[in-house]
């Protein structure tokens, strides 16, 4: 069995499944999600750079289906 991923981890995963056409999304923001709640963490913040459609729409995009899975997202400045 393997362990649960950091927070760090998880959010890389997110950026992996972004870079191949959302590929297990769900998944990742469930692991993403849980790892928040072990670190205590209120909000995840990504890199906009690192985003595949880092436009205003993809930022709210992404905003709004992380939301609606219970992940407040933020972005670098």
């Amino acid at each position: 069995m393997t362990a649960d991923p950091t927070f760090d981890e998880a959010r890389e995963n997110i950026y992996a499944s972004l870079a191949n056409g959302n590929e297990d999304i769900d998944l990742h923001i469930r692991a993403l999600k849980a790892a928040m709640a072990r670190e205590e963490l209120r909000e995840a913040e990504f890199d906009p750079a690192r985003l595949p459609q880092n436009n205003r729409a993809g930022k709210k995009m992404m905003q709004s289906y992380f939301k609606k899975r219970g992940v407040k997202v933020v972005f670098e400045a």
